[in-house]
C-alpha cells in the first residue's frame, strides 16, 4: 500500500495543534483542505485518547467554508440534514449522500474518460496543453472535487515549450475563460 492510498495521520495535541505524521509539522484547517482538494484522505486522532476526530474538523471546515460565502449546500438541504439529526428513527439521509455523491464522482470520472477516448482530433499538435487547460477549467468549474482524475489525455504525454506554463492551482479564471474561446476559435477552423 503506497502512502497515497492510506489516509493521511493527522494527530491532535492537548494544545489543539495539529501535527502531521509524515512531514513532522504543524497545520492549520486550510492545509487539511487543501490535502482533501488534492485527491488525499486524512485521518485525525486525539494524541492522549485516541479518539477519531475526523468527521468533527471535517464538518469544522466545511462550516469554515460555508460562513465565507462559497456555499455549497442549499438551506433546504441543511433543513433536512438537521431533521433527520432530530427524528427519532433511523435516518436514510447518510446512505443516500454516499450513495449520491459516489455517483457524481463516477460519472464525472466517466465524462472526463469518455471526452478523452471520443475526441477526434487526438493528434493535433499542442494537445496536450489544451488538455492541461482543460483539466485545470473542470477543476475551477467544480471546486475541486475528489475523486476527478487530473489527467485524462488518450496520447502520450511529451515535453513541450508548453509545459513550461505554470500550473497554479489558482489561476485565473478569465484566463481559463480566454483560452477555451481560443481553443473553440481553432476548433471551429477544422471543421
Amino acid at each position: 500500500m503506497t502512502t497515497k492510498d492510506k489516509p493521511l495521520l493527522i494527530k491532535r495535541y492537548a494544545s489543539r495543534r495539529l501535527y502531521n505524521t509524515e512531514t513532522s509539522d504543524y497545520v492549520t484547517l486550510e492545509d487539511i483542505s487543501g490535502f482533501i482538494r488534492d485527491g488525499r484522505e486524512v485521518q485525525i486522532v486525539d494524541l492522549k485518547s485516541g479518539d477519531d476526530l475526523t468527521r468533527q474538523y471535517l464538518l469544522q471546515i466545511i462550516a469554515e467554508h460555508e460562513s465565507r460565502g462559497e456555499s455549497v449546500l442549499p438551506v433546504d438541504v441543511l433543513n433536512d440534514l438537521v431533521r433527520s439529526y432530530m427524528g427519532g428513527n433511523a435516518s436514510v439521509v447518510p446512505q443516500f449522500l454516499e450513495a449520491s455523491f459516489e455517483m457524481l464522482r463516477s460519472g464525472q470520472s466517466r465524462m472526463l474518460e469518455n471526452m478523452g477516448a471520443m475526441n477526434p482530433i487526438a493528434k493535433m499538435p499542442g494537445l496536450e496543453a489544451m488538455q492541461k487547460q482543460q483539466a485545470a477549467f473542470v477543476k475551477a468549474m467544480t471546486g475541486g472535487i475528489g475523486g476527478l482524475p487530473t489527467n485524462w489525455s488518450t496520447t502520450p504525454q511529451m515535453d513541450t515549450p508548453e509545459d513550461d506554463v505554470d500550473d497554479a492551482p489558482g489561476e485565473d479564471l478569465d484566463a481559463i475563460k480566454k483560452q477555451l474561446a481560443e481553443l473553440q476559435a481553432k476548433l471551429s477552423k477544422l471543421k
